[in-house]
């Protein structure tokens, strides 16, 4: 049952939600009855025409269903670029950045880039995203739109520095839950009118063997396990030439992750800026997410041959790199320019908005690992 607090989709947006229903459903019933939930997730999130990402419905900002640091402030990007300038020289001088969303952090470090910056590539899964992104790069930085390229794939190799804002939370994840003493694998099945609910099945080795080592051995116990985002970063080792990987995104090292008090997880779904419990409400409609383990992240980024650079939080980062010279540059502490700086900045580092559970990571390749924006409240030895 819907819940009465979120507000009700469009006749479209629920006939579009009806169809990728449909289309899960046959996948279902194609598998036995029973799909793991990181498939039901990509479909959710990315099936062609009608997922999440893939479909026309506005996600980011006011409008949508959660608002990003990018969107919250040009500061952000004009930050961001501070710790960029000194790398690219070190590289071809390229920038990949993945899932752009509405395209403002690329428009903010064009700005701030042009004189280093060589090539500025977008890889973007969603094709209503990456025309929302040439359309606002054309009208905010049109005088740099030459440089920026889109792809829907990897390039074959990266030279150069990759970021990632709120990208790996957006990965499907596999969840595993402790039943009668031991890991079982969850998935989806259908009941007897045909509707989604939780079903388990036996868990593969490879996740079983991650789950026994870090997951606690409590009876109901459920979390997820990130194998796409492990094998995505592997992948971007792979091709990594020459240059770093910056992701900045929300999670906890693995043994905040996997409390004994987080019995549950961090699965959770945004619909119109409100909170989606059940994954199987709003499908297609809702972006589900859950947290990044950024232990996991970096085991598989150095056993890809990748150099850990550094972690911390996003509110040390940003003042490492000088958002708050940034932010007194902006006027007159009365002025309405300055008070909405301060606002979102304020969003941006307050430890009970963004600044301590969005954390930054970075991981290089014959680059310089001396990286201002690690250079106070680096974290680690907490990895």
């Amino acid at each position: 049952m819907n819940s009465p607090t979120l507000p009700e989709p469009s006749a479209e947006e629920t006939a579009a939600s009806h169809a990728l229903c449909g289309l899960i459903q046959q996948r279902i019933r194609e598998h036995g009855g029973f799909l793991p939930f990181a498939e039901f997730m990509q479909m959710a999130l990315y099936q062609p025409q009608y997922g999440y990402y893939t479909g026309g419905a506005h996600k980011i900002g006011a409008g949508g269903d959660f608002i990003t640091a990018p969107a919250l402030t040009p500061l952000f990007g004009q930050t961001l670029a501070a710790q960029l300038l000194p790398l690219l020289p070190q590289t071809a001088g390229n920038v990949y950045e993945f899932g752009a969303g509405t395209g403002a952090l690329a428009a903010q470090l064009l700005g701030e880039l042009s004189g280093s910056l060589s090539h500025y590539y977008i890889i973007e899964v969603s094709p209503d995203l990456a025309e929302r992104q040439r359309r606002y790069l054309a009208d905010t930085v049109p005088q740099h739109l030459h440089r920026v390229s889109w792809l829907s794939e990897l390039p074959d190799t990266l030279d150069g520095i990759a970021i990632g804002n709120e990208v790996l939370d957006a990965m499907p994840c596999d969840i595993v839950r402790r039943e009668h003493g031991q890991w079982r694998l969850m998935g989806v099945g259908l009941d007897e009118n045909g509707q989604f609910q939780w079903q388990s099945a036996p868990l593969p080795a490879e996740p079983a063997a991650e789950a026994q080592a870090l997951l606690p051995e409590i009876e109901g116990y459920t979390s997820e396990l990130h194998l796409r985002q492990q094998a995505f970063v592997r992948t971007l080792a792979e091709r990594l030439t020459r240059g770093a990987l910056l992701f900045i995104d929300y999670g906890f090292d693995a043994a905040q992750y996997y409390h004994p008090q987080r019995s549950q997880g961090t699965l959770i779904g945004h619909y119109r800026h409100h909170t989606v419990h059940n994954p199987f409400e709003r499908v297609g409609l809702s972006d589900l997410t859950c947290h990044v383990n950024f232990t996991a992240l970096t085991e598989a980024a150095v056993r890809a041959g990748l150099d850990l650079i550094g972690y911390t939080t996003q509110a040390a980062f940003l003042l490492n790199l000088g958002l708050t010279e940034r932010l007194a540059a902006q006027g007159e502490p009365e002025s309405q320019a300055y008070i909405r700086a301060a606002a979102a900045c304020q969003t941006l580092l307050a430890p009970q908005e963004m600044g301590e559970l969005f954390k930054a990571i970075a991981f290089g390749r014959r680059i310089d690992p001396d990286w201002q924006g690690f250079a106070l409240g680096d974290l680690c030895h907490k990895l």
